[in-house]
């Protein structure tokens, strides 16, 4: 069982190194990046749940703000009127204005309630949607950082292409002129080569009968030559 679980282990290993090998980096930096801003589209519309709330919040304290103010102003008003109806000893009014005021205090104490609670929420969606504003704003700047990273890596990776262009090419060059054209010294060589068989066999030629006849042809044609530039000095009065 442990030797199948390492076998398993060595397998998905090497599975994951070829694939990872096999992948190119340019969708692998396109893949990085288009994640990010999906995460950070989601981000923001969670974030946007968020202030939203805080903004209904802030709508029903100003409605129970003002269902307060009604209220307290009525039971104020029934409260004079009880009072009134007092001073003028009729007993019914006073009964009436006094249940009207009763009525309204209870209605101010839970609009007032209402209003605490209301409140009480609003200081923590004002604290969440302060959060959910300074996430948004942290990750769309990791957002800026990898766009700025993803061309940091293009221009890192054309340059790798270029790189190994270049590489491919010395090595082509270098195998050429390793394998194709002849060294300097290679030719300097065949050059020394053919100048000392051109000189050897000048040397066997001139050993040879036909050599010894060339050479002394030759020597007669200068003595003949000679004798032709005397000729024409003393005909132009010309001594030696």
């Amino acid at each position: 069982m442990g030797f199948l679980k390492r076998l398993w282990g060595y397998i998905t290993t090497l599975f994951r190194r070829t694939a990872e090998g096999a992948m190119n980096p340019e969708v692998e930096i396109e893949q990085a990046i288009n994640e990010a801003r999906k995460r950070d589209q989601e981000l923001r519309n969670q974030a946007a749940k968020v202030v939203a709330h805080r903004h209904q919040l802030e709508a029903k304290m100003e409605s129970a703000a003002d269902d307060v103010g009604e209220a307290r102003e009525m039971a104020k008003q029934a409260l004079l009127k009880a009072e009134a109806a007092k001073s003028a000893g009729d007993a019914a009014e006073v009964d009436k204005w006094t249940r009207t005021a009763q009525a309204l205090a209870m209605k101010l104490q839970a609009a007032e309630n209402n209003l605490s609670t209301l409140k009480t929420q609003y200081e923590t969606a004002a604290t969440q949607a302060d959060k959910a504003k300074e996430a948004v704003t942290q990750n769309a700047m990791r957002v800026q950082e990898l766009a700025a990273k993803r061309m940091e890596l293009l221009g890192s990776l054309e340059a790798a292409k270029m790189q190994e262009s270049v590489n491919k090419a010395v090595e082509s060059l270098s195998t050429t002129l390793d394998y194709e054209a002849p060294s300097l010294d290679k030719v300097e060589e065949k050059i020394e080569a053919r100048k000392a068989e051109a000189m050897a066999k000048a040397e066997l030629r001139e050993a040879t009968p036909a050599g010894a006849e060339a050479e002394l042809k030759e020597a007669i044609n200068m003595v003949q030559a000679d004798a032709k530039l005397e000729e024409l000095k003393s005909e132009l009065g010309l001594t030696s």
